[in-house]
């Protein structure tokens, strides 16, 4: 469809639930002088439908934890599950970009056989070549059998690396911002009505982390997590819309498909309260 501006519909999936302390979710909770409580952690993936290229295929991002991991957590439905409400077969997928290699966004990689994956050089790197991932602190944040099937996508020649901007496909540009893992991914996204919808995978995890100035636990580089909130900042000054990467707030943001399907899946380019 030459001349036609390219643009998404973009879904978020939530397939998991797991509750926590806010001492468990933020980095020197003590620090912040508040009661601790409970708070919800919620597990997406998310999925870019082109409408400017129908015969382009959807945009898959990240995979879930394989069902080896849910341990302590509420599986609300399979990965594979949820793609099917939106009509997609995963090994039909041609396209699947890794926000970053953590355990729950590199399992169930084996269903998608066919998909040339994106993933950050940085991350990439790290968890699959530098001795240091396998040092406890680092080992247990991923999935080994993930990692291994990135390391065959690359020996097929299905892994493209990137650097610090690329964009991915006309519209979406991948940004590494580093901090919660040494490749960490943000991917800004033109909008189906007109504006970029920023997904912040797990830059940040929930809301509170940005407003708030409150790190995730989980890092590799505590600096660069406080300037990803920065570069997170400067997209919501100029009208971007922000989905973070574990809020349960997300489904009650954003508009929920109808039927069963609203159970799990929401559209981020339809129309999102002003919060």
């Amino acid at each position: 469809m030459s001349g036609v501006a390219p643009s998404y519909r973009a879904y978020a999936v939530r397939y998991a639930d797991r509750e926590l302390k806010l001492s468990e979710c933020y980095y020197g909770w003590p620090l912040y002088g508040e009661p601790d409580a409970s708070v919800v952690m919620s597990y997406f993936f998310w999925v870019l439908e082109p409408l400017h290229d129908a015969a382009g295929g959807p945009i898959v991002i990240d995979t879930g934890f394989a069902p080896e991991r849910s341990g302590g957590r509420n599986p609300r439905i399979a990965p594979a599950e949820g793609l099917a409400l939106l009509g997609i077969d995963p090994s039909r997928v041609g396209r699947l970009v890794i926000s970053h290699m953590h355990y729950d966004h590199i399992g169930n990689l084996h269903l998608f056989p066919q998909a040339r994956i994106t993933i950050a050089r940085r991350d990439y790197e790290f968890w699959a070549r530098d001795p240091v991932a396998q040092r406890l602190q680092f080992s247990h944040h991923t999935d080994w059998n993930g990692v291994e099937r990135l390391r065959q996508a690359e020996a097929e020649g299905r892994l493209e690396l990137i650097g610090s901007e690329t964009e991915i496909a006309p519209g979406v540009t991948a940004l590494d911002v580093g901090g919660h893992s040494p490749g960490e991914l943000i991917l800004d996204v033109d909008g189906e009505h007109g504006g970029t919808v920023t997904l912040a995978c797990d830059a940040i995890h929930h809301y509170d982390e940005l407003d708030d100035n409150r790190p995730f636990q989980i890092f590799s580089d505590l600096a660069e997590m406080y300037r990803g909130y920065e570069r997170l900042r400067e997209r919501a000054a100029v009208g971007a819309v922000l989905v973070a990467g574990h809020d349960p707030d997300v489904m009650e943001r954003f508009t929920r498909l109808e039927g069963a399907a609203g159970e799990h899946v929401v559209s981020l380019t339809g129309a999102a309260d002003d919060r």
